[in-house]
């Protein structure tokens, strides 16, 4: 603390309620008077700040929970959010929607979050294996589709998977797949060994483009700058896209979505909103084109 004598209104640091803790506020006080205060006074005022502060902290805000979800549930899982808010207006929700890779390395690296729902099982099992989920808690939520969507109009004329395996061969199309550390980029790489391409050679030959994540790949053919790409089911339901072939489970496996709440997350508020999207939400997840798993 300054100088007892000789206190600075200017020096005087604001503490305020958050998430149950007193905690230094970053809000800024000014004071233009340029005078100082005597300890006592000081300390007072300091005092009566942190009481107000800390009163309007518990009567506005509840807690927070933050849930990880692949981007393909970004409609779903918005919509069941709204629906559990308007139940529980004590929870504020956070999301956080990318790449089930990308959320997997955030988790590992310490970023707060209660709930997670991968695209993949890779990532939950990583996850898992290094002691971030909570023991126990780990369901397979639900199952999507890999398909073959085409933009308006299907100018390239890809009507099935064999189609497209035989306009890449000749070097006729561009296909917008997911990266490597996207799960729907990890399905494409095994549909595409199963048509017996070279994903290699194709990338190498310019017949390949990759999103970050299956939003930017499914906009990517939305916005007719690929011939097609190989995307979810339900994202390409999201953006209007026509579906021209879905991929069986002897090409690419099951698209199957585990959710999870983290071990250092808040276990009882995470556990009440898994068990909610288990039960209620599971209309909305069937209207958004996923078929829930119980």
């Amino acid at each position: 603390m300054p100088g007892l004598q000789g206190l600075h209104l200017s020096q005087l640091r604001v503490w305020e309620m958050s998430g149950g803790v007193l905690r230094p506020s970053t809000r800024q006080t000014r004071y233009d008077g340029g005078t100082t205060m005597k300890k006592p006074a000081a300390l007072l005022l300091a005092w009566m700040l942190a009481l107000l502060l800390a009163a309007c902290g518990q009567g506005a805000e509840g807690p927070e929970l933050t849930i990880f979800a692949a981007a393909s549930m970004q409609e779903a899982l918005t919509e069941i959010g709204n629906a559990y808010a308007a139940r529980r207006p004590d929870i504020n929700l956070a999301f956080h929607f990318e790449s089930s890779g990308v959320l997997q390395a955030q988790i590992q690296e310490g970023a707060v979050c209660d709930v997670f729902i991968s695209a993949g099982q890779k990532q939950m099992d990583a996850l898992e294996a290094g002691g971030f989920l909570l023991p126990g808690s780990r369901f397979d939520l639900l199952e999507n589709k890999v398909v073959l969507a085409v933009p308006a109009g299907n100018p390239a004329g890809i009507d099935s998977y064999g189609g497209l395996e035989s306009a890449l061969e000749t070097g006729t199309v561009l296909l917008a797949i997911g990266g490597a550390d996207v799960p729907a980029g990890q399905y494409a790489q095994k549909i595409l060994a199963s048509l017996g391409l070279d994903e290699s050679a194709l990338a190498a030959a310019g017949s390949l483009t990759y999103g970050s994540n299956v939003k930017e790949t499914a906009a990517q053919v939305r916005e007719g700058t690929v011939s097609c790409g190989i995307i979810y089911a339900t994202d390409a339901y999201a953006a209007g896209l026509t579906v021209v072939d879905t991929a069986t489970a002897e090409m690419c496996g099951r698209a199957v979505y585990p959710a999870a709440a983290t071990a250092a997350g808040r276990t009882a508020e995470a556990e009440a909103f898994l068990a909610y999207i288990r039960t209620e939400g599971g209309a909305v997840l069937t209207d958004a084109g996923f078929a829930p798993l119980g």
